[in-house]
């Protein structure tokens, strides 16, 4: 969702702060006992075993200059009408944790406690009962800094050394040509030995496939997860606000780099009637879109 700078920009600024969402009752639970953590939220895809992980929050005000939305008047009407308040927006930020026969993989990594957030990806693996020197694969749906800041730790190290990092070849590349511009060079130093990029649509796991989600990013991917008759799509950054980007998929926000091809991805998952993941709406962020009256609106599972 947003650039290296632009979040250093918002944490100096005070627009962005950690704050901690309601925690939501898993849909469906895995055979093991869940865990007695709100920041940890354990269901099924078909067989496999998965989990919601809290990292954080992102709170942003309306006024505030880095809002990306600017269509005030739209915006508005768009919270008014989902119930939601007028002053600001609620961002939340849960990477998805898959058991995947003998990978343990985990979809983006949060902040790491950058822009402000609390930086619990860590401590809610954990409660989950993992360590994070079980990750096998780190599946990157793009490489803004709330998805690939909790590569690293505050030490700067690997914060899962045993797992290979992969991304889309032209979101690799993305990074590679913006990182020092976007201060994120050290990062890209520490994960460069780990990189294993993939062509767009590859399969990246025995049961997950990359699905290419343009527009956000030049190489911005979603995830498709299979099990029997169990399916499941990680969304990454195609729709940022489970009210606005819903209710209003054809405004414009400053952080996707193609504006028509994000419009075009919204509209396409919009009419998608499958169960998504969607790391920013409010956790734990699965659910589905709902047609309502002439548009759709996010029913959480």
């Amino acid at each position: 969702m947003v650039p290296f700078r632009l979040a250093a920009a918002l944490l100096v600024t005070g627009f962005v702060v950690a704050a901690c969402d309601a925690p939501t009752a898993p849909a469906d639970a895995p055979r093991a006992a869940a865990p007695a953590s709100p920041d940890v939220s354990p269901f099924r895809i078909g067989a496999l075993q998965a989990w919601s992980l809290k990292d954080g929050d992102i709170v942003m005000p309306v006024a505030a200059a880095e809002f990306p939305w600017k269509d005030g008047p739209a915006v508005q009407a768009a919270l008014t009408a989902g119930g939601q308040p007028t002053d600001q927006i609620r961002l939340s930020i849960q990477p998805l944790l898959i058991k995947d026969g003998e990978h343990l993989v985990l979809i983006d990594t949060g902040a790491g406690g950058a822009m402000g957030t609390e930086g619990k990806l860590v401590a809610s693996l954990r409660a989950a009962g993992f360590q994070p020197t079980q990750i096998t694969d780190v599946l990157i749906s793009h490489a803004h800094g709330d998805h690939v800041g909790g590569l690293v730790g505050a030490d700067g190290r690997l914060a899962f050394p045993n797992a290979v990092v992969r991304m889309s070849t032209p979101e690799w590349a993305f990074a590679q040509q913006t990182a020092e511009a976007e201060g994120a060079g050290p990062l890209l130093a520490a994960i460069t030995p780990k990189v294993q990029a993939f062509a767009p649509g590859a399969q990246v796991t025995p049961s997950i496939k990359a699905v290419p989600l343009p527009g956000h990013t030049p190489g911005h991917s979603g995830y498709q997860i299979t099990s029997g008759d169990g399916r499941l799509l990680y969304i990454g950054d195609a729709l940022h606000s489970s009210v606005i980007s819903v209710a209003r998929p054809d405004l414009v926000n400053g952080w996707d780099s193609d504006s028509p091809a994000a419009v075009g991805t919204r509209r396409q998952l919009l009419a998608n009637t499958q169960a998504v993941y969607a790391g920013h709406f409010p956790f734990p962020g699965r659910g589905r879109f709902q047609p309502q009256g002439d548009g759709f609106v996010w029913a959480a599972e």
